[in-house]
């Protein structure tokens, strides 16, 4: 009965949806619900967020002003931090942070948290679904024994799935609503229920015969990037050591057309999603006493790149007669990728912490982000100008924005350490030019 009645609120759009947690995976999804007629109720413990898309205000870079602006205005979308009024849900998403702790273990805080929250409020022909990518069994172990404990048949009275998000910021082609939706529920009924509900807002919805396996898709898709992103890394070490250009080798083998997927290489991996979800997988296989050793690999590698940069700068500073210490290094972009503002995991930070730790006076500049607070110290993006370009001894180039105009950095820089082959189609009139992986720097 229950499921029959949340179908048909689905199906001629009078369920109410609730989604808790309203940043980069939250908000968008909660767009997309208003989008296609649901009202939607946002939830957020930030009084400063919700207060902003109460205003018709946008806090993340993809989502336009606009749209929330015109979701409120109609009623379609109202954001909280009053979490009673999840009463008034009929399907709710979980899409709040899975940071790892300092042992790199999953941090279930702000899960644990939203499930004690939803379950507060939970009432019979409830739909929940997690999004925040995590281990798998958390959906079972967790969210399934605090509705039961709190008197909820899972599968009857109430229906819980996992549904992994697939958010990738800044992506000009996907988005919420044209990127595939895995789901898969504690119950075949939970996965009709969750498939119906995102089948009316998302183009394609992939059902899956349980939570385990959705969380695990997750963790395969970026443990696959990570891994393969480690293997590069290296090769571009191996290229560095043999006097290689790198760039080239990766855009040779790209020309096979089967059996080989391009990835290039970089300073390190940032964003909340690579760097951190095979940990999950690599903890939870901790726990079955086995040892994830291509996880671990790619890791060791991929985190290492950014000393690796620097040891590039020291390395080029020597070759100019010029030491790290006391040399001004100038960054150009600290998000993680390119054309976004988000610095979650960016191996920029790492690299100014390192380079100031030898003494180097380091400055910034980022078309997307103004300024940033790191370790109680706030940075503050420079004018980006031939003058500050010249005033620089070295200009490294950590994320390569399309807003960079790379033949005045390279007319204007006497050394540029260049992690993106950002400069590669350049004609540099001035700079000294330093590949990430190939000690053979273009002259002047």
């Amino acid at each position: 009965m229950h499921k029959t009645e949340l179908l048909s609120r689905i199906q001629n759009k009078h369920a109410v949806v609730a989604v808790v947690g309203l940043g980069y995976v939250g908000l968008p999804l909660a767009m997309e619900f208003a989008e296609a007629g649901f009202t939607v109720i946002g939830f957020d413990v930030s009084e400063r967020v919700t207060t902003l898309l109460n205003a018709g205000q946008s806090h993340i870079q993809d989502i336009a002003p606009e749209l929330v602006a015109k979701h409120v205005k109609t009623g379609r979308f109202l954001a909280t931090t009053d979490a009673a009024r999840m009463k008034e849900a009929d399907a709710i998403s979980i899409a709040v942070p899975t940071p790892l702790g300092k042992t790199r273990d999953p941090d279930m805080t702000y899960v644990i948290a939203a499930t004690q929250a939803v379950v507060a409020q939970a009432h019979a022909g409830l739909l929940v679904v997690l999004e925040s990518t995590t281990y798998p069994g958390t959906t079972r172990e967790v969210l399934q024994p605090a509705l039961e404990a709190a008197g909820f048949a899972v599968g009857t009275e109430v229906f819980l799935a996992f549904s992994p998000e697939r958010v990738d910021p800044g992506n000009p082609v996907y988005h919420t609503k044209n990127t595939p939706k895995v789901v898969g529920g504690v119950t075949p009924a939970c996965t009709e229920v969750a498939t119906a509900l995102y089948a009316a807002v998302i183009d394609t919805v992939v059902p899956v015969s349980s939570t385990e396996t959705a969380e695990l898709v997750k963790l395969l898709e970026n443990t696959f990037r990570s891994v393969n992103i480690g293997l590069v890394n290296e090769i571009a070490i191996v290229c560095d050591k043999l006097g290689v250009n790198v760039w080239e080798v990766i855009d040779a083998a790209a020309t096979k057309p089967f059996g080989y997927m391009k990835f290039t290489p970089g300073p390190g991996i940032g964003g909340h999603c690579i760097p951190l979800d095979p940990h999950y997988l690599a903890w939870k296989m901790r726990t079955l006493n086995y040892k994830t050793r291509f996880i671990d690999l790619a890791s060791e590698i991929n985190s290492g790149m950014p000393d690796y940069v620097v040891e590039k700068v020291a390395r080029a500073l020597n070759d100019t007669s010029k030491s790290v210490k006391g040399s001004t290094v100038l960054i150009l972009g600290v998000a993680y990728k390119r054309d976004i503002d988000d610095m979650r995991e960016s191996p920029a930070l790492d690299i100014m912490r390192l380079l100031e730790q030898r003494g180097a006076n380091v400055t910034f500049h980022d078309p997307h982000v103004a300024t940033f607070r790191e370790d109680g110290h706030e940075y503050h993006s420079i004018t980006l100008t031939p003058e500050a370009l010249r005033a620089a001894d070295a200009v490294v180039i950590v994320t390569d924005h399309t807003a960079y105009e790379w033949q005045m950095v390279v007319d204007h820089a006497t050394l540029v350490v260049d992690t993106r082959n950002a400069t590669g189609r350049t004609t540099p009139s001035v700079a000294r030019i330093v590949s990430l992986a190939d000690t053979a720097a273009r002259p002047v």
